[in-house]
């Protein structure tokens, strides 16, 4: 274009400003003489020159005029020299959202300062800047935070010696005989570690469970899910502190923190010795089974099956993999170093893909009895894998829990007998992802579902030291619950 501009161009202000200002410059203008120019008063000119107003195209045109350019050379989004450069980095550093978070007052940029203190300033916010976008975790981010935790967890095939030590010798300090872990060791050991418990009516909504590390409390609901054991959230609200866990860097961090917090309190509620020694029983007499781990501990079907992903390679020899899976046919977590395929992305995490429908993960939704064990032998591309799986209930929805072995490993498991069998030849899609063509050549192009796009697909991972977690809410309950005295000391 020559001197002709669209009202809706985007124009960059700060280059704009700058720009103006260098061809202000170069012909020997003061502010005062351009504005009398342009018939403006020099605090409009030097509002724009700074990029704070967007002038309209008839100003443009008159500052084009007066300076001897044209628009269009006003409107290049090129900076006038290295020093404008830096000023508008700088600028719109300051404009930004960091500045703004951490409350920081701009600073006015101006000729007098060197430009060694703004490339300062400018890499001071870029660092702050890479620092806050590994808090806030993309999609992209946690699920190869997630694909790395998990081929690490395969490596040590799911069993991490020096958390078994810790629980130990906090079963020992506490006198813990063997068995089941009762309510009462629980307390034991919040008391022994320094803690008192405290069950709230307005405990925050974002939280399961608050630690006043201060005045040693641990803040618990005095209302308990019906679905969750009453020992889990103690055991994991201190299990931090026996781990020495740092406030978390970045999300996997977090995700490391959160697998270690849980395995701790899986080893605590089904001790090591005790449990090995009730699994290496039903190994010898062939009959080994979740339902069973799960009701000589009194722990839910899904903390039985990770403990029991924790012991049967290391302590029993067994190769096995684990999935949990949403009525919706997604997996919400699976561990395997059984060599069984889980579907996955290029990045190679597994969490939010589907899983195939002839697999028992899925099957097991279609059981009408959901009170008896199930089992299924699925022959795959990789071997024959026999699974058992029960169906759980949460607020998000019915989901399916199962274990796995291959076929080799059956004979130690209860429910090898079964004449359940399914064939899956994923990743094929011939197999379960391509719709049959009878039905294909009916509706294809006939329909249009719409779907429900999990909000989590389309945002960023929750922000913040403890993703999910709303700081102020837990700060002021924290100040409300106090000791007397003691808040701030």
């Amino acid at each position: 274009m020559t001197d002709t501009v669209d009202d809706d161009v985007n124009v960059d202000a700060l280059t704009l400003g700058r720009r103006i200002r260098a061809y202000r410059v170069q012909r020997g203008l003061t502010l005062e003489a351009l504005a009398q120019a342009i018939d403006r008063a020099p605090s409009q000119v030097s509002t724009i020159e700074n990029g704070n107003r967007e002038p309209r195209l008839a100003l443009l045109r008159a500052i084009a005029a007066a300076l001897g350019v044209t628009v269009d050379d006003l409107l290049d989004p090129t900076p006038p020299d290295e020093r404008a450069a830096l000023e508008i980095a700088v600028e719109r550093a300051q404009r930004g959202p960091v500045f703004a978070a951490l409350g920081i007052e701009p600073v006015r940029v101006s000729k007098a300062q060197a430009d060694a203190g703004l490339r300062a300033i400018l890499a001071l916010h870029q660092e702050v800047e890479r620092l806050h976008r590994e808090r806030a975790a993309t999609p992209e981010e946690a699920r190869r935070a997630n694909a790395e935790l998990r081929a690490t967890m395969r490596a040590r095939d799911n069993y991490f010696a020096e958390l078994e030590e810790i629980a130990a010798s906090l079963l020992t300090s506490v006198g813990h005989a063997g068995g089941p872990v009762s309510q009462q060791t629980v307390s034991d050991m919040a008391d022994h570690l320094g803690y008192s418990l405290h069950y709230v009516g307005d405990l925050p909504h974002s939280t399961r469970s608050v630690t006043d590390k201060r005045n040693g409390r641990i803040y618990l609901p005095t209302e308990q899910s019906a679905s969750r054991d009453s020992r889990s959230p103690i055991l994991q609200a201190f299990a931090s502190h026996l781990l020495g866990h740092d406030e978390p860097g970045n999300y996997a961090d977090f995700l490391r923190q959160r697998v270690e917090t849980n395995y701790l309190t899986a080893a605590l509620l089904l001790p090591e010795r005790d449990a090995v020694a009730l699994l290496a029983e039903a190994k010898n007499f062939r009959r080994i089974s979740m339902e069973d781990l799960r009701d000589a501990f009194a722990v839910s079907y899904e903390t039985a099956a990770h403990r029991f992903t924790n012991l049967a390679t290391a302590r029993l020899g067994i190769p096995v993999h684990f999935m949990k899976v949403h009525e919706s046919g997604t997996i919400i977590k699976a561990y395997e170093n059984d060599a069984v395929a889980f579907p996955s992305d290029a990045l190679g995490a597994i969490e939010g893909t589907p899983v195939c429908r002839s697999w028992t993960a899925r099957t097991v939704f279609d059981v009408a009895d959901r009170f008896s064990p199930y089992y299924q032998y699925t022959d795959t591309p990789r071997g024959t894998y026999w699974c058992t799986s029960r169906i759980e209930k949460a607020k998000e929805g019915d989901y399916s829990v199962s274990v796995g072995v291959p076929f080799a490993d059956v004979k130690w498991f209860r429910g090898r007998e079964t004449a359940h069998r399914a064939i899956s030849t994923c990743p094929d899609e011939a197999c379960c992802r391509r719709a049959p063509a009878a039905l294909a050549s009916t509706w294809e192009g006939q329909s249009w579902p719409s779907a429900r796009t999990p909000t989590s697909l389309l945002a960023a991972l929750p922000t913040g030291t403890f993703p999910g977690v709303d700081a102020t809410e837990v700060y002021t309950f924290l100040e409300r619950h106090a000791p007397a005295g003691r808040s701030n000391g």
